[in-house]
């Protein structure tokens, strides 16, 4: 090998170290604990199909907040209750509009920044997923 493609791959490897310690800084910026930004986000993304969920509970537990543990918890309640609505005669017609419009919702007051319960069952969902 010449000398010539060496420090080529020397010089590439040193600015791929640095432009991953970058992200990894980013990373822990943008997650921070500390930081309320960190928790809306996480928030914003538990209210995307389950997957989004799923990747919303996993950044949340690296970083817990208390605001994106709030949404995760709603989120995972509405997606509940439209299931189980689903199995109800006449009004498991309506179930998919009625979880359509309580995760509407509850987007809107976690892009807001506000800790909203959704209404009626909302508090339910705090106490019953507590551990999340």
């Amino acid at each position: 090998m010449s000398e010539e493609k060496k420090d080529f791959g020397k010089d590439f490897a040193e600015e791929a170290k640095k432009a991953a310690n970058e992200f990894k800084e980013e990373v822990k910026e943008t997650f921070d604990p500390n930081q309320p930004e960190s928790g809306k986000i996480v928030a914003i993304i538990a209210h995307i199909t389950i997957i989004g969920w799923i990747a919303a509970l996993i950044m949340n537990s690296q970083n817990k907040t208390e605001f994106g543990s709030f949404y995760i918890r709603q989120t995972l309640g509405i997606w509940l209750l439209t299931i189980l609505l689903a199995f109800i005669p006449i009004i498991g017609c309506f179930a998919a509009v009625i979880g359509l419009v309580l995760i509407v919702m509850s987007l809107i007051n976690a892009a807001n920044n506000k800790m909203a319960p959704t209404a009626v069952v909302g508090e339910y969902f705090q106490d019953w997923f507590k551990s999340l």
